[in-house]
């Protein structure tokens, strides 16, 4: 298996993000795009030390950019993941 430090890239500190911590005990994670349920699961019991209940992943598409010379570009493709915690349980955000 991989390290953890490749499956989880970052956590992303949202508005969304904030209301799912406050309201549901879910976090949003960018995760590497290969990456499937069941390694963000062991990723992130072994990073933070917490137990999880369920993982729910969405595939982000790029945003099309514009570059200086005028033309498009795209942002890379990025997976999102939701992170659903055990009852009691918080990653500490500091």
């Amino acid at each position: 298996m991989r390290p953890a430090e490749l499956i989880i890239q970052r956590l992303n500190l949202t508005e969304k993000g904030a209301v799912l911590i406050e309201q549901q005990n879910q976090y949003l994670f960018k995760v590497g795009r290969d990456a499937n349920k069941i390694e963000i699961k062991k990723a992130v019991e072994d990073l933070f030390k917490v137990t999880v209940e369920n993982v729910n992943t969405l595939n982000r598409v790029g945003k099309p950019k514009r570059n200086r010379r005028g033309g498009m570009g795209y942002r890379p493709n990025w997976k999102r993941a939701i992170v659903t915690l055990k009852a009691g349980d918080k990653i500490d955000l500091t």
